[in-house]
């Protein structure tokens, strides 16, 4: 048989061969800001401040529960669809202590790859396509590319700065949603502002949900990182909430294990089988041994929980105070373990090439806010530091930016 020359394949009546092969819908997304920003703190050797992991791992004996169930044979092989038994148990039982709320384990909870999975799973799984989804600006990267997955269509409303936090315009919220709105996506405590949104803001949200019909996502990863007067409020506690809510909760942030990638969702089981139905075709399932420390981690007494916040508010406060002497305008969070700045005291005003010259000029990493917007002229100015390290880096990291305003 004679091999087909170049100029005798057949046409390609599709034109596959001149469409880009990336799918349209995430075209607009390119790498993530993290990975380039963590690639350049390793080639300059600068202290990174940009993503938000820390650098010391969590409890002792959360990481010894883990090297445990490895050697005892749990989770070895594939865990349950929605999670192991004892780790669902130790959610409601999480949520009950804390929150006042009731999940029934066997249907009302799912566990996850993270938050992040969470995330895509909760959408893909609720949404259709044409879908609004209202979301507050900015917002972690994964929600806009995770919408745009599903085939919805991304709302955003802004928090903008005022009286030294970011705050929420309940006007524009409610002008925000159409006949077209699904969903709204609410984060609370707030990644990258640090924001925890009031009883007040809460109230109406839930109000405005009720009203309009509509299902709420709601991603609480932070939620024992709160500080000061600022207080937690599940939005599935307020009236008429618990049946259109799924909230999302992760191990990673309040544990710091991030590399076990262990999240959840509590809903009622309409919602959890619906997101169920997407996860299932994600990872299916995921880390099985790590599901068993994660439930002995959320047992854990409230004097950890207490420890762990005050260690990190304490390095709040040393990194803002850091920021603070080397120019920068301040937004001292009311929860997560970010800090949003304001680098236009310092004369610069494009976020993403101050982060860029950062490391050069005194070796720290950043994140510009701006990769969180949609409106990107509304984030220009703003530069986010994570403060989840070791004190003595966060201390060299506050010698080093002194020399800005040197």
């Amino acid at each position: 048989m004679t091999a087909m020359t170049s100029s005798a394949r057949p046409a390609d009546p599709a034109g596959t061969a001149a469409r880009p092969p990336l799918n349209r819908r995430l075209a607009e997304f390119g790498t993530t800001i993290f990975a380039e920003m963590s690639a350049l703190a390793l080639r300059t050797g600068s202290i990174n401040l940009g993503q938000g992991f820390p650098d010391t791992d969590g409890p002792e004996e959360i990481r010894e529960a883990a090297v445990r169930a490895l050697r005892d044979g749990r989770g070895n092989q594939y865990p349950p669809g929605p999670g192991v038994p004892e780790l669902r148990a130790a959610v409601t039982a999480h949520q009950l202590r804390r929150y006042g709320l009731t999940f029934d384990p066997d249907t009302e909870v799912l566990v996850t790859a993270g938050a992040t999975e969470a995330i895509a799973a909760a959408l893909l799984g609720l949404l259709e396509p044409g879908d609004e989804v209202v979301a507050l600006e900015p917002y972690y990267d994964s929600y806009a590319a995770c919408v745009a997955m599903a085939g919805g269509r991304r709302v955003p409303v802004t928090l903008r700065p005022h009286e030294g936090r970011f705050r929420l315009d309940l006007d524009e919220l409610r002008a925000a949603v159409t006949d077209r709105t699904r969903l709204l996506l609410i984060n609370t405590p707030h990644n990258p502002t640090g924001t925890v949104l009031t009883r007040a803001e809460l109230t109406a949200i839930a109000e405005l949900a009720v009203e309009r019909d509509l299902l709420v996502v709601t991603d609480e990863v932070y939620e024992h990182l709160v500080f000061d007067d600022a207080e937690h409020l599940p939005l599935a506690t307020f009236p008429g909430m618990r049946d259109r809510t799924v909230t999302i909760g992760s191990a990673g942030k309040t544990f710091s294990f991030t590399g076990w990638k262990v999240g959840w969702i509590t809903a009622p089981r309409e919602l959890v089988s619906a997101v169920r139905s997407a996860k299932q075709y994600l990872t299916y399932v995921a880390s099985g041994p790590f599901q068993y420390a994660v439930a002995e981690a959320l047992r854990l007494p409230d004097s950890y929980f207490d420890e762990f916040r005050a260690d990190m508010r304490a390095k709040r406060d040393l990194l803002a105070g850091g920021l603070e002497r080397a120019g920068f305008k301040v937004f001292r969070p009311a929860g997560t373990y970010f800090i949003t700045t304001d680098i236009r005291p310092l004369g610069e005003s494009d976020g993403f090439a101050f982060c860029r010259s950062l490391p050069e000029h005194c070796g720290v990493v950043a994140i510009p806010n701006a990769v969180f917007y949609d409106h990107r002229e509304q984030g220009a100015p703003f530069v986010r530091f994570a403060f989840c390290k070791r004190t003595g880096v966060l201390e060299e990291a506050a010698r080093r930016l002194k020399t800005l305003g040197a």
